[in-house]
């Protein structure tokens, strides 16, 4: 069962800051990427596209870090540690077009390569730190 996160590390997820993503790669050693978060209150989520690191390195193991900052405080931070319960991509288009809505207040999501197809990762959350 994940771990339910508080009401004010939830809503940095709710709010358009950045995340950013570390995954294993298969040596064992870490790959960071900021990301576009979201949260449905128990998975924290992340788009991405097929061809890329991040789910090739979930898929070989499902453990991740996040940290994320409010984007007006970069001194105060949540870091989440869990795994990758679901990689899937049903609703990923979808999701990928509400997070341009979010970030960029696009309707569709601006940057899409043709023949991309795109990845929604779901983590659960199972340690929650962080300072602020």
């Amino acid at each position: 069962m994940p771990t339910q996160l508080p009401p004010d590390k939830a809503k940095l997820f709710q709010d358009p800051n950045f995340g950013f993503l570390a995954t294993l790669q298969p040596d064992g050693s870490p790959q960071v990427s900021p990301v576009w978060v979201d949260y449905d209150g128990t998975h924290i989520l992340v788009n991405t596209a097929e061809g890329r690191a991040k789910p090739r390195n979930i898929r070989k193991n499902p453990r991740v870090s996040i940290a994320i900052s409010p984007k007006d405080n970069p001194y105060s931070f949540a870091q989440i540690r869990g795994k990758v319960v679901e990689v899937t991509h049903t609703g990923a288009d979808a999701h990928i077009d509400k997070m341009a809505k979010k970030y960029l207040n696009k309707d569709k999501y601006p940057f899409r390569q043709p023949g991309e197809k795109r990845v929604l990762i779901k983590i659960a959350p199972e340690k929650i730190s962080g300072w602020g």
